[in-house]
C-alpha cells in the first residue's frame, strides 16, 4: 500500500494517478472526506487524518509499504515558525509509531540555506525527520513554474507582468509539479535503506523575460515585464494582509541573490521533461 498526503493537489495527485496506472495500491490522506469521492472512485483507499494529528496520521500511515509526505504551505508563519515546528512533531510521532518502510518527503530547492526565509520551514521540518531511522528521500524540487498561475489575468487582460525574481535576464531553476508528482511515484516504487537528498528541475533554467515571451507567444499579444521594486515589498505583503512578510521577503532574495540554490552538484540534479510553454498553455485553459 502506498499512502499519499496532499492527494487532492497537483503533485500528490500526479502520483497517485501515476501508482495507480502501475496497477499498484493507494491510500488517499485527506482531511475532508468529501474531497476524497473521486479518489475512492478511482480504487483508493480513504482515510481521514490532519497532518498535525498524530493519532489520526499514525492510523492512516499504518500498514503503508511507503508514504509520501507534502504539509500544507504556510505563506504567513509565525516569527518563530511555530507551525513547521507543531508539523514537524506530529510526522516524527506518526512515523516513528506507524513505521513504513520509507517515506519521500517533499522539502524545496534551498532547504541547507543558513539564512532564514520562508523555505526555512522545510529546513526545520527535515531536521526533524533525519532524527529518524526509516529511509527517507528529501525531495527537494526547484520553483513550481505552476506560480505563473497568480500572474495569468495580467497578462492576457492588461498584457503586464510584475516579477519578484530579478534581475529579469537572470535564469531561475523552475520545474512542472507534473515531473515532481511523477519522480515521487518512482521514488515511493524503490528500495532505498537511507536518508538522501533527490534535487530536481526542469529541462532548462527560465528567466522572468523568457517566461514574459512565452505567454506573449501564446496570447497572440506583446506583453510587458516588469520588475517589483525591492523597496516597496513590505508594504505590498502587508496591504495584501501578511502579519509577517520577512520571510517571504527573505525567499525573494534568496532566489535573486542567488544563496537559495541546489546542495548537490549540477550532474546530480534530476531534471523533468516538461517545458514552461506546456504549463503555460495548461495554467491558460483552465482559466477560461
Amino acid at each position: 500500500m502506498y499512502a499519499i498526503t496532499g492527494i487532492t493537489g497537483q503533485v500528490g495527485g500526479e502520483a497517485a494517478r501515476a501508482l495507480l496506472a502501475a496497477g499498484l495500491p493507494v491510500r488517499a490522506i485527506v482531511r475532508d472526506p468529501r474531497k476524497a469521492q473521486s479518489w475512492a472512485e478511482k480504487g483508493c483507499e480513504i482515510a481521514v487524518s490532519d497532518i498535525l494529528d498524530p493519532a489520526s496520521l499514525t492510523t492512516a500511515l499504518q500498514g503503508a509499504e511507503a508514504v509520501f509526505i507534502l504539509v500544507p504551505p504556510v505563506f504567513d508563519p509565525a516569527p518563530d515558525f511555530a507551525e513547521a515546528r507543531a508539523t514537524a512533531a506530529s510526522l516524527r510521532a506518526a512515523l516513528t509509531a506507524a513505521q513504513p518502510k520509507r517515506v519521500v518527503y517533499l522539502s524545496t530547492i534551498g532547504a541547507q540555506a543558513a539564512e532564514q526565509n520562508l523555505l526555512s520551514q522545510h529546513t526545520l521540518i527535515e531536521q526533524e525527520l533525519r532524527q529518524l531511522p526509516i529511509p527517507i528521500a528529501f525531495l527537494r524540487p526547484a520553483w513550481f513554474m505552476e506560480n505563473y498561475s497568480w500572474d495569468i489575468a495580467s497578462a492576457r487582460d492588461r498584457h503586464m507582468l510584475f516579477s519578484f525574481l530579478q534581475p529579469l535576464d537572470k535564469p531561475v531553476p523552475m520545474v512542472a509539479t507534473a515531473d515532481i508528482g511523477r519522480l515521487v511515484a518512482e521514488l515511493l516504487q524503490q528500495t532505498f535503506t537511507a536518508h538522501q537528498t533527490v534535487e530536481l528541475e526542469g529541462p532548462a533554467r527560465i528567466t522572468p523575460n523568457e517566461a514574459a515571451a512565452t505567454f506573449s507567444a501564446l496570447l497572440n499579444h506583446p506583453i510587458t515585464i516588469e520588475d517589483v521594486p525591492r523597496n516597496s515589498w513590505r508594504s505590498l505583503f502587508e496591504s495584501q494582509g501578511m502579519k509577517n512578510p520577512l520571510p517571504r521577503i527573505r525567499m525573494l532574495d534568496g532566489f535573486n541573490e542567488g544563496w537559495i540554490k541546489f546542495e548537490n552538484p549540477p550532474s546530480q540534479i534530476r531534471k523533468g521533461a516538461v517545458d514552461l510553454k506546456t504549463v503555460l498553455q495548461s495554467l491558460l485553459a483552465r482559466s477560461v
